[in-house]
């Protein structure tokens, strides 16, 4: 044989063995890497199914600025005014970030990025495209109830 066909099948030998080594190393990294990113990514959870849910007492609430609660799994803040109760998604449009109400300037703010609703939730300054969702209150004894928007 001669030397240039002896180069040729070692240079092909050495380039199969070379992409053959690649495959496997990229296999191996994969059968490594794929566990341990499902792990750190976290399970999606069901919408928990919420018809309505206690505030709290009339009484407390009233002596508070606003107050965040659990509907099921979205924030919702209620705010006591003179005559009533308001209840709003507590989470921002704009990048579901919780949202405050700055009594002094009678505004539901989100601290993110200075996004500003008025107190019937609707988007009245920075980013946030949409208004905030609403909830209704509902009296029951000396308890407030939020219930979802029909």
């Amino acid at each position: 044989m001669e030397t240039s066909q002896l180069q040729n099948k070692t240079t092909n030998r050495r380039g199969f063995l070379k992409i053959l080594g690649t495959i496997g190393v990229t296999a191996f990294s994969a059968s490594i890497l794929y566990p341990v990113f499902s792990f750190l990514r976290p399970p999606k959870q069901r919408e928990v199914e919420v018809s309505e849910v206690t505030a709290g007492k009339i009484e407390d609430l009233k002596k508070e600025d606003f107050k965040i609660i659990r509907f099921g799994n979205e924030p919702v803040i209620v705010i006591p005014t003179d005559d009533k109760f308001l209840a709003l998604s507590a989470r921002c449009t704009h990048l579901d970030c919780t949202v405050q109400y700055a009594k002094d300037k009678n505004v539901i703010w989100c601290a993110c990025h200075n996004g500003k609703y008025d107190l019937t939730g609707r988007n009245i300054s920075g980013p946030p495209p949409r208004p905030l969702a609403k909830f209704k209150t509902i009296i029951k004894g000396d308890e407030l109830m939020v219930a979802k928007n029909a």
